[in-house]
């Protein structure tokens, strides 16, 4: 998918409700052992790459630094039509000191809001460190069952035509 399809799926409505909402991501890696993971996170979108943040000994961290490809879904829970944004790219590691801001962000978004001051606090006297995971996407989907389909369904569709 060219990189201007990549930026129009994920301008979307839909997408971009996906991309602000407080639904993990569910971010899909190699671990170094060669098989998958996948694991729900926080992330944060900052209008064009993905950003998560872990602790910088987090078997996520080798293994992206191993393997960079990672692949993320973002789908809504308990609604019909489901809507699913998938996206594949290229995962960056960056050690910084303290809290990233792109970790209090995402972490806004799930952390209830008259806990978020005491949560905060402890979180930032808690890390003298932590790695910010930045994923470029380069190819993206909209599933919203509506007007875009997995495209084995569209394949079936056209066939029986």
């Amino acid at each position: 998918m060219k990189h201007e399809d990549v930026a129009a799926v994920l301008a979307k409505p839909i997408s971009e409700e996906l991309l602000g909402s407080s639904i993990p991501a569910r971010l899909a890696y190699v671990g170094l052992d060669g098989d998958p993971r996948v694991i729900p996170i926080a992330f944060h979108w900052d209008g064009a790459r993905i950003v998560v943040c872990t602790l910088p000994k987090s078997a996520k961290v080798r293994a992206l630094e191993s393997n960079p490809r990672v692949s993320l879904t973002i789908d809504t829970e308990g609604c019909h039509p489901p809507r699913v944004l998938l996206i594949r790219g290229a995962a960056s590691t960056e050690l910084v000191d303290g809290v990233p801001e792109e970790y209090v962000a995402a972490s806004r978004k799930l952390v209830p809001p008259e806990q978020f001051e005491e949560w905060s606090a402890g979180v930032h006297a808690l890390y003298d460190q932590m790695v910010r995971v930045t994923i470029t996407p380069d190819w993206a989907k909209l599933l919203d069952f509506e007007t875009t389909i997995p495209q084995s369904v569209e394949d079936i569709i056209r066939a029986r035509q």
